[in-house]
C-alpha cells in the first residue's frame, strides 16, 4: 500500500490541495487541485459556506488527478491572529545515563507550560536550542550525560475561535484535519536549503491577504510573523487608479505590472475598458508600475520593522528567499 500525503493550503486568493506518495528518499506529486478561494480574508474565514464550497472543488480535482480518495490532510494556518514568543523549559536528569527522547520531552513540556488567554491555543513548539548542566547551544543531547537539561524553544499560538472556524470548513468539505501548520514553515521547508538554514534566512511569503515571515538561524526557526497585509493591497490601489473591476486590476498586475518604475518603457502601452467608458482606453504602463512600486516599498518596509524587531536582523548571512503568489510579480526580487 502506497504511503500517501495530502496537503490543503487555504489562502485568501486560491486553495491548493496536493497528493503526494512519500517514498524512502523524496517526496513524488501525483495529484493536485486549484480552485479560486471564496470566504477568506487575511486568513480569517469570513464566509463559512463559500469556503466549504471551494475546498470541496479544490479537494475534487485533486481526487480526480492523483486517483485518490482524500479522507485526512495536513492544513496551511495564517493571519493576524498568529503570534509567537519563545520559552525556556528544564528537566532534572535522574541517574548516571544519557539524555533520552522522553527527557527532551518532558522539557518541551515544560517550555509549553505557559500562561495564554483561554482564547488561544498552541499550534507548534519549535526546540531552538538545548543547554546541558549550562552548556549553551546543544544542538541535539540524545545520549549525552548531565544533570539538568534545559530547551529554549519557540511557541506559536493562533486564534482558537479562528482555527475552529477553518477547521470546520474542512470537515463539511469532508476531509479531517490531521495537524495544522503555519505558512511560512511549510514554505521554508519547502523552498530553503539546509546551508541557508544553518546560516541564518528570512522565508518572506507574500500571499494575496498576508505576508508570512519566518527566520531560521542555526537549523531551526528562531521568528515568525505574520503581516495583515499581501498582493491584494497592490491590486486594490489599480482598482482606484485605473477605477477597473478587482478582477480586471489583478489581471493588469500579472500581465502588465512591474515592481520597478525604472524598468518599464515609458512609452509602453495597454487597453482597459475602466467603468463608465463603453469602451477600451490606454494606459501607460508606467503609470501601473508607479502605483506598484509605491505599495511594494510600503509593504517591504513593514517587513523589514518585523525583521528589526525580532532582533535577528544582523544574523542573516543568507539574506531573504522570497515566495508565495506575489513572488512572481516583475520586478520584484
Amino acid at each position: 500500500m502506497r504511503d500517501l500525503a495530502v496537503a490543503l493550503d487555504v489562502g485568501t486568493r486560491k486553495i491548493c490541495a496536493i497528493v503526494a506518495e512519500v517514498r524512502p528518499d523524496d517526496i513524488f506529486v501525483v495529484g493536485v487541485g486549484i480552485e479560486p478561494s471564496a470566504g477568506m480574508k487575511k486568513g480569517i474565514v469570513n464566509d463559512m459556506g463559500s469556503l466549504t464550497a471551494a475546498i470541496s472543488a479544490a479537494v475534487h480535482k485533486a481526487e480526480k488527478s492523483s486517483g485518490f480518495d482524500i479522507a485526512r490532510a495536513f492544513v496551511s494556518v495564517a493571519g493576524s491572529h498568529i503570534a509567537s514568543m519563545n520559552s525556556r523549559g528544564a528537566v532534572g536528569i535522574v541517574g548516571q545515563r544519557g539524555v533520552n527522547i522522553e527527557d527532551i520531552d518532558k522539557a518541551m513540556e515544560s517550555a509549553r507550560a505557559i500562561a495564554i488567554p483561554h482564547n488561544r491555543e498552541v499550534l507548534h513548539v519549535v526546540p531552538r536550542s538545548y543547554a546541558l548542566d549550562g552548556q549553551e547551544r546543544v544542538r541535539s543531547p540524545i545520549g549525552m550525560h548531565g544533570f539538568r537539561l534545559e530547551v529554549e524553544a519557540h511557541i506559536i499560538t493562533a486564534s482558537s475561535s479562528s482555527v475552529a472556524n477553518l477547521e470546520q470548513s474542512v470537515q463539511q468539505a469532508g476531509v479531517s484535519v490531521d495537524r495544522f501548520i503555519l505558512n511560512p514553515l511549510a514554505s521554508g521547508e519547502a523552498v530553503l536549503t539546509p546551508e541557508e538554514r544553518e546560516m541564518g534566512v528570512v522565508v518572506i511569503d507574500i500571499g494575496g491577504g498576508t505576508t508570512d515571515l519566518a527566520i531560521f538561524i542555526e537549523g531551526t526557526v528562531w521568528h515568525t510573523a505574520v503581516i495583515p497585509v499581501g498582493g491584494d493591497l497592490i491590486t486594490n490601489d489599480l482598482t482606484y487608479g485605473l477605477n477597473v473591476s478587482f478582477d480586471v486590476a489583478e489581471a493588469v498586475k500579472i500581465h502588465h505590472g512591474h515592481a520597478l518604475l525604472k524598468a518599464v518603457d515609458p512609452l509602453e502601452t495597454f487597453l482597459i475598458e475602466p467603468f463608465g467608458e463603453g469602451m477600451p482606453i490606454q494606459v501607460e504602463r508606467s503609470a501601473v508600475a508607479e502605483i506598484i512600486e509605491a505599495r511594494v516599498s510600503e509593504l517591504f518596509n513593514m517587513v523589514k520593522k518585523e525583521i528589526k524587531r525580532s532582533g535577528y536582523d544582523g544574523m542573516l548571512r543568507a539574506g531573504a528567499v522570497i515566495t508565495g503568489g506575489c513572488a512572481q510579480l516583475a520586478g520584484l526580487k
